[in-house]
């Protein structure tokens, strides 16, 4: 036990978690969790008490800066010393140092971990809000938890607001400090809108009118900063409660004298807003997802988790019975799922995967986390990374990914800023803040744009806001194609005309969304919500202009274009003769990236890719996946002949298809995939595999007796059986239940349509036969 430094009696005095707190001394040896429901007093009260244990120093993380200043003024405020002395914090842009307790969001903590990664003088470190599953969270618990290992006088505690805490527990091989809720009685009233699906603007007005008329003070939970503001236009009085809000603007909602406050999920849990009697819950929540086929992140509104909906209904029952109004109904709570998603499963991992290369675990491989990181996101990622020179091909941090990882911006807008310096820090700045509309005339926070001025030297000097933007988000670079923009990544997106770049034939894009709608070209739509005009030069010189021999199939044979394009942007395209090689090689490309389709593949071709399909689908390697197979593997002489000037009409594909067949696993392709099934009748009928399952269409008394269906690579067959002039009488995989039920209503229907053929009411015993009951 260290020095008595805080007086935990005099801080903890009516808080629920002072009756526990005693216990965190026989309880923690390395590791503990921390179970207390929002409102007890953990993130005040746990961090002076690890103090007093630990005799050092702490650190104490927190996922928003709203609540890292809050809870840093509050423990000073009770503690009787000013920020900055025993008790302080760090943000982006704002540092205050504690000799004793220091609250810092995650953000920060990973870039100290990055320069410092021993912690030296650091006793314990809190994480709170775990249960949140926010991505540097986990990140930072991982790292702490590795730290451990190598030091075994830091203590790390893990503080959770839900009761969902076994996942923790049993990562960390920890004990759990249980603080139980002392809540008051709550009643829970449903108020669904129709607008609510859309998050309309009526939706949002019915919030604010089920907020009005209370004679207690009223949280409003809405999922972002756009609907707290609309929200509270129609509330007079209200406040708004966000993490953008500054310090006087933070106070002002949290001092205890508004009337209705409109927040967004921070106060589920990170902050406590005194006063609250009535909650208001719009049931909706802001989350990151990513789009990996359209390289986009961004922020999509969603349903809350019951988890999330149950917390904000708690902050009622905090001071005295509650009311609760849900602005859904009872039966969309039933079908939010339990708990939050976790967003190392949903989000751009740039940033998290430098994070774990500089830390020395590549990919998370060996990082005690939560959730692993999910293979494809990790590969875009890192695909990111190595375009920038942050990371190795085999994924190692290099000297300028360390460097990255030492700024407090994504490392894309890192490298922008490293590679022109100071003079990119303005555009920087605006792009590190979510801008919206033309970034060139965007505000920069003055104070974050003197920062990044400070952390760079050297460089280009290049200030223009497009080549930064470009710089930054090189996939990103658009042209004008009629009435939308084609980005070099593929993407084409929509420009709305309120941005003020109307008319711009390049831009440099640094926000896209899903727009949920398809372009006239039938692609996914997107939408631009912010860019920087750039000039076709200008885009040259930041993405390369490259150029290629493209073959393309026109009346049958192969025509040779000479391409130059900035990815999929294609700048010319100029008629040339392509030598047989260059032209196979170039036909092998097309096919490579259009797949096999351009050539014509004849039933027993196709008879037999579907085959191969579907032992894939089933059974995986070394069964082929024909369409993402390399063409030069088993389409040479194919593409040769087509080279030379064959048409590509009278290309035999069985040829080539049989050159994919894996050996020896080919010889058992009759047993698992058959081309022709016998049945009862001796006859033996196609087997269909085109629909991803083996089908076979056969008259129905060429089946008499057989019980069950064929399984053939795991999956039954799935029967058409067919009247005597081959219409479709049923379908069915279960022959079994179909002979002792639906059979007797066909028999009774087809008996008299077909009294040549055999009805029989037994169909187990019956004879199968193809014939007519006089040629039996």
């Amino acid at each position: 036990m260290g020095t008595m430094l805080f007086d935990l009696e005099r801080i903890g005095e009516g808080l629920p978690v002072a009756g526990t707190i005693g216990r965190l001394p026989e309880l923690l040896e390395r590791t503990l969790v921390v179970q207390a429901p929002p409102g007890t007093g953990k993130t005040t009260l746990v961090p002076p008490a690890l103090a007093n244990h630990t005799g050092g120093k702490v650190l104490v993380t927190a996922p928003r800066r709203v609540a890292v200043r809050a809870a840093a003024r509050r423990l000073a405020h009770l503690d009787g010393s000013r920020i900055g002395e025993r008790v302080g914090f760090t943000v982006r842009g704002e540092h205050h140092p504690g000799s004793h307790v220091e609250f810092m969001t995650p953000g920060v903590l990973l870039r100290r971990l990055m320069s410092e990664p021993e912690l030296a003088g650091v006793a314990a470190v809190a994480v709170d809000e775990v249960h949140e599953r926010q991505l540097d969270t986990d990140l930072v618990l991982g790292m702490l938890l590795e730290l451990t290992e190598l030091r075994d006088d830091l203590s790390v505690v893990a503080m959770s607001a839900t009761l969902d805490v076994d996942r923790f527990a049993t990562l960390m091989d920890a004990p759990v400090l249980d603080t139980p809720a002392v809540t008051h009685p709550l009643t829970v009233e449903y108020a669904p809108h129709p607008g609510r699906a859309g998050n309309t603007h009526e939706f949002l007005d019915h919030l604010a009118d089920l907020a009005q008329g209370h004679d207690d003070a009223v949280l409003v939970f809405v999922p972002g900063v756009r609907e707290v503001e609309y929200v509270c236009s129609r509330i007079p009085g209200a406040v708004p409660l966000h993490g953008s809000l500054d310090a006087r603007e933070q106070d002002a909602a949290l001092g205890g004298g508004a009337r209705v406050i409109v927040a967004t999920s921070i106060a589920e849990s990170s902050l406590t807003v005194p006063g609250v009697r009535v909650v208001v819950d719009s049931g909706l929540s802001r989350v990151p997802r990513r789009d990996a086929t359209r390289d986009m992140t961004g922020l999509i509104t969603v349903s809350a988790a019951q988890s999330t909906v149950d917390q904000r209904a708690g902050r009622a029952g905090r001071e005295g019975p509650g009311r609760v109004l849900r602005a859904y109904s009872q039966a969309d709570y039933q079908q939010f799922r339990p708990h939050i998603t976790p967003e190392i499963a949903t989000s751009d991992l740039t940033q998290a995967a430098l994070t774990m290369a500089v830390w020395g675990t590549p990919r998370g491989t060996g990082l005690p986390l939560p959730d692993a990181p999910p293979s494809p996101a990790l590969d875009s990622a890192e695909t990111v990374l190595r375009g920038i020179g942050a990371v190795t091909a085999t994924g190692e941090a290099t000297d300028l990914g360390r460097q990255l990882a030492a700024l407090p911006v994504d490392p894309r807008l890192g490298r922008a800023l490293v590679e022109c310096g100071p003079a990119a820090a303005r555009t920087v700045a605006v792009l590190a803040d979510s801008p919206r509309g033309d970034v060139a005339r965007a505000p920069a926070p003055a104070r974050e744009v003197r920062r990044l001025e400070r952390l760079v030297r050297g460089g280009t000097g290049e200030s223009d806001p497009g080549v930064i933007t470009a710089l930054a988000f090189p996939g990103r670079v658009a042209r004008r194609v009629g009435e939308e923009y084609l980005l070099v990544s593929g993407t084409r997106a929509v420009l709305p005309g309120d941005l003020g770049l109307t008319g711009a034939e390049w831009l440099a894009v640094a926000e896209v969304t899903r727009s949920g709608g398809t372009s006239r070209e039938g692609r996914a739509g997107a939408t631009i919500r912010a860019a920087a005009r750039l000039t076709e030069e200008q885009a040259r010189e930041v993405v390369g202009v490259t150029s290629q021999v493209v073959a393309t199939v026109e009346g049958g044979r192969v025509r040779g274009r000479q391409v130059r394009s900035l990815g999929a942007i294609e700048l010319s395209s100029t008629p040339v003769q392509v030598p047989p090689e260059e032209a196979a090689a170039a036909l092998a490309a097309t096919v490579a990236r259009e797949g096999p389709d351009m050539f014509h593949f004849s039933a027993a071709a196709q008879g037999l890719r579907d085959r191969l399909a579907y032992l894939h689908q089933q059974l995986g390697e070394p069964w082929p996946d024909v369409d993402a197979a390399d063409p030069e593997t088993w389409l040479g002489p194919e593409l040769a002949e087509v080279a030379r000037g064959a048409s590509i009409s009278r290309v035999d594909m069985y040829p080539a298809l049989q050159r994919l067949l894996p050996w020896p696993e080919a010889t058992r392709l009759e047993e698992l995939a058959p081309e022709r099934l016998l049945v009862p009748s001796g006859s033996r009928h196609r087997v269909d595999y085109a629909t991803g399952r083996p089908v076979v269409s056969v008259k129905l008394q060429e089946c008499f007796g057989l019980d069950a269906s064929p399984e053939l690579a795991g999956k039954p067959v799935l029967f058409h059986l067919l009247s005597p002039a081959g219409r479709p009488l049923a379908v069915t995989d279960d022959l079994a239940s179909f002979w002792s039920g639906p059979y007797a209503q066909v028999r009774a229907e087809m008996r008299g349509r077909y009294p040549k053929h055999p009805w029989p009411e037994d169909p187990w015993t019956a004879p199968a036969t193809a014939r007519t009951k006089k040629r039996m």
